[in-house]
């Protein structure tokens, strides 16, 4: 488990409700210990997810600081190694926007609002999750967050997500140019278009809060919601986008957490012709800075000319 909104709880894990006593965490976890340990059929990865959760709420010093949120994550970012992306935490120690940046560095061309409509959708669905006309004194408290359907919490994974990528595309330099949250008309939003040097990428952000693997041309994941089909939805909206613009995108791309995958890269559909790739974070600014791209270059003048007259914004 990571401190993503989208990872299961630890309560999630265990399979308990977070009103369980003790005596009930412990029958729980010592039932979830033996039906996933690794000597006993289980497996590894959910067998450690168990004793990650039972080290956060296994006493009843720490399962109080988990309820009070005092493991949350926010969602600005920082460099880790290799030109990794990871979370480090904001003055308010939750889950609110970033603060603005204020180092005096080349940036990117940035045009619109990361991560702002699914923010938007999130806080609408945790009011109506909360009940209308009830006060929030404050959305992103780690401790609400953590409490909501994790339907409701995966809205503002999500959010953080995009707001990732957006930072390391920000930190690709001047030369580099991206529009955020771009309108697809009925297939609803395109989240980032990213325009290098070497092509201009259509690109989704996205956190399941658990490992992704591809299936028959499309991801496939224990925590995707039935019939949800990111590779077809992130086709539609690049086309979408193209014929509102008239440019065309040199290729998809699916950015996800490091934890989501095993490989920095991956194709999904033929090796000549690709569908989409599926990007791990911490490889996303390889790939746009050419690695995988077609032979030759694009005019990103005339590109960003023309996305600058055309495109829409949701």
């Amino acid at each position: 488990m990571t401190d993503s909104p989208a990872d299961a709880t630890p309560y999630e894990v265990l399979g308990v409700p977070a009103t369980a006593d003790d005596d009930e965490l412990r029958r729980a976890y010592r039932r979830a210990a033996r039906e996933t340990h690794p000597d006993l059929g289980g497996d590894a990865r959910r067998f450690r997810q168990v004793q990650i959760a039972w080290e956060r709420i296994g006493t009843p010093a720490a399962r109080r600081a988990y309820d009070a949120g005092s493991r949350a994550s926010a969602p600005r970012t920082a460099s880790g190694p290799s030109g990794s992306s990871v979370w480090s935490r904001d003055d308010g120690g939750g889950f609110a926007p970033p603060a603005a940046r204020r180092d005096s560095r080349p940036r990117a061309r940035s045009h619109g609002h990361p991560g702002g409509r699914s923010r938007e959708v999130f806080l609408q669905a945790e009011r109506e999750w909360v009940g209308l006309g009830d006060p929030i004194e404050d959305p992103y408290d780690p401790a609400l967050v953590r409490s909501a359907p994790r339907h409701i919490r995966r809205l503002l994974a999500e959010a953080l997500a995009e707001e990732a990528t957006a930072a390391i595309v920000s930190d690709m330099g001047i030369g580099v140019s991206v529009w955020h949250d771009l309108d697809a008309g009925a297939e609803g939003k395109l989240d980032h278009a990213v325009l290098t040097p070497s092509g201009l990428w259509a690109v989704e952000s996205i956190d399941w809060g658990a490992p992704v693997r591809i299936e028959h041309g499309e991801i496939a994941g224990e925590t995707l919601a039935p019939g949800e089909r990111p590779v077809k939805e992130l086709v539609r909206a690049a086309r979408a986008v193209q014929k509102q613009t008239r440019v065309k995108f040199t290729g998809r791309l699916m950015v996800v957490p490091d934890a989501a995958v095993d490989e920095d890269v991956q194709v999904v559909g033929p090796a000549r012709k690709p569908t989409a790739l599926v990007v791990r974070r911490s490889a996303l600014g390889q790939v746009l800075n050419g690695v995988f791209s077609p032979e030759g270059s694009v005019d990103v003048f005339e590109i960003r000319d023309r996305l600058q007259q055309t495109v829409r914004f949701v």
